[in-house]
């Protein structure tokens, strides 16, 4: 699914994105960043990434720079901290929705089929 808008909040320290079924999806800034994809943040190889190994994160770190479509797929964050690797797919970005909705139903599905989706 692809969102038909995007809207960051750099004062308030979200992002926005309204998706074609008309649900919306809030990310706070520091939940964006821990979900970062790369293999700096997430490790590879075998090997614990970034934020495996970094339990908090600065100001800086969440401080949202710039907001860039990747295609027609993804968007790409850059970082108060320089940090612009990470491809958050669209997909990723609906299955995390923080919503309370959203919660429940993977709550719901974990509990049903024991992992996630």
């Amino acid at each position: 699914m692809t969102p038909v808008r995007i809207d960051a909040d750099r004062g308030a320290g979200t992002l926005r994105l309204e998706w074609a079924d008309g649900h919306e999806t809030i990310y706070d800034t520091v939940t964006l960043r821990w979900l970062c994809p790369c293999a700096y943040c997430r490790g590879e190889a075998g090997q614990p990434g970034w934020l495996d190994t970094n339990p908090k994160l600065s100001a800086e770190q969440t401080r949202l720079v710039d907001v860039a479509l990747v295609g027609s797929y993804a968007i790409q964050a850059t970082w108060g901290d320089g940090h612009a690797t990470g491809y958050h797919t669209f997909r990723l970005l609906r299955d995390h929705c923080p919503c309370l909705v959203c919660a429940r139903e993977r709550h719901a599905h974990e509990a049903e089929h024991g992992g996630l989706r």
